[in-house]
């Protein structure tokens, strides 16, 4: 092993911690679930079933829950019932996987409060555009969670205004750890070059495990738009097109109200979904051992969170461009692709498809994550055929780490008000009160 390979210990186990922490189970989409986490640390704080609720998210949180199915709750949708499951359905010891023990009869509660229309929606006016706070009163009695920056980041938990969980936030927003903040490309290479397999084999295999069997779900069975489907009766069963199909076809089940749980990354369980099912489709084709899968897929998924860290949870910006460049990466490394190769797929597929819109979860999500892995895949062969795009080519900077800067900036800051218009567009305000209203 020469000292180029050697990765320095405590970027080792900044790795691994990264790879810990965001590639963790979830059931249905990540932001219905965070609200009816919310609600179910609320009802259990206030130690009753609330008389009201009062449920304030950004305007991302909103676009984000407004048409997508709610896991486990029989086909029901929005940010009233995302807020009422947790409340009457949620496990909150479970985190996000908050709703998986849901029964009839507490769906037959949900109902009947909802009935009652008894949950006032407000928008909240922080910066931040990941913001879920719920109280709930109950006679004279009120209870008040917040989580924000991201999906299980509980920041503020109230009982009678006394606080219970109070730590430090801000309403601009959630910068990276450093953890995160340590991520590079070059660096992430040599990670999956050299990492104990012991130290990343549970967490992959769950993620193999787990986003198959989803994507198998969404091939199978009739769940949005079909788009897994209509791939493969469209344009063949080449592993180039079985890469996007399966794909979207996990989108295609878990948008629409499939039950079973998505490793995620990123905060996302279509990220996680595309960052690992077209790398795990290329493996079974390229028939490479088991280890080679890991590691690609430790390229993937490491790829796709640095490209992720930039911008934020939640933006205007398409998270599934950034874990489509993360398959077109783990892809590449199958292949034999290292440092060079790999960050040139980036780079390339960082060109095709920045800007593709994020309008909420939906059943059209799965399009666009074939689309993505179209262009993470193209980026590749685009390098395997010695054709690139060069530094200065519209948004593309000299260098992988400043073109994927580059992105991070225009997503996180220039896309912004376009974020706000998408919002206007999708709901409105006429239903919402302004945050600290009456």
């Amino acid at each position: 092993m020469t000292a180029q390979t050697i990765l320095d210990q405590k970027v080792y186990q900044s790795y691994l911690e990264v790879l810990k922490q965001e590639l963790v189970p979830v059931t249905g989409c990540t932001e219905p679930i965070a609200i009816a986490y919310a609600g179910a640390i609320a009802r259990k704080t206030l130690g009753r079933m609330p008389e009201q609720v009062e449920l304030t998210v950004s305007g991302n949180i909103i676009k984000n829950v407004k048409s997508v199915v709610i896991p486990h709750s029989n086909g029901r949708k929005g940010l009233e019932a995302a807020v009422a499951a947790g409340i009457f359905c949620g496990r909150p010891e479970l985190e996000l996987d908050v709703l998986s023990q849901t029964t009839g009869e507490d769906l037959e509660q949900l109902d009947r409060f909802l009935a009652q229309q008894r949950v006032t929606l407000r928008q909240s006016e922080a910066e931040c555009p990941f913001d879920i706070q719920v109280k709930l009163s109950a006679g004279e009695d009120t209870a008040f969670v917040r989580i924000i920056g991201s999906h299980s980041n509980v920041v503020q938990v109230q009982k009678n205004g006394v606080p219970l969980v109070d730590k430090p936030f801000s309403t601009k927003g959630v910068s990276a750890d450093e953890n995160h903040k340590l991520l590079n490309v070059k660096d992430i290479v040599t990670f999956a070059d050299t990492v104990k397999l012991d130290d990343v084999r549970p967490v992959l295999q769950r993620q193999i495990d787990y986003n198959m069997a989803i994507a198998q779900a969404g091939l199978t069975q009739n769940y949005g738009a079909n788009i897994g489907k209509i791939l493969l009766r469209s344009y063949g069963n080449s592993v180039h097109n079985r890469a996007k199909a399966w794909a979207a076809a996990g989108s295609d089940a878990r948008m629409n109200g499939c039950e079973l749980p998505v490793i995620i990354n990123s905060g996302s369980g279509n990220q996680g979904i595309t960052a690992s099912v077209p790398v795990i489709v290329y493996a079974k084709e390229c028939d490479v051992s088991q280890e080679q899968l890991y590691r690609a897929l430790v390229v993937s998924n490491l790829t796709a969170i640095h490209l992720k860290t930039g911008i934020g949870s939640l933006s205007a910006y398409c998270g599934a461009t950034s874990a489509g460049c993360g398959a077109g990466a783990g892809v590449c490394y199958l292949y034999g692709g290292k440092y060079k190769e790999i960050s040139h797929t980036i780079v390339n597929a960082l060109a095709i498809n920045s800007g593709m819109l994020c309008d909420g979860a939906k059943a059209s999500c799965a399009a666009k994550i074939a689309s993505a892995v179209e262009a993470g895949l193209l980026g590749m062969q685009m390098y395997l055929h010695n054709s690139q795009f060069y530094g200065g080519d519209g948004i593309v900077a000299k260098g992988v780490e400043n073109t994927i800067r580059t992105v991070s900036t225009i997503a996180r800051e220039g896309m912004r008000a376009t974020d706000g218009e998408i919002i206007r567009f999708m709901i409105g305000n006429a239903s919402f009160a302004k945050d600290g209203e009456g």
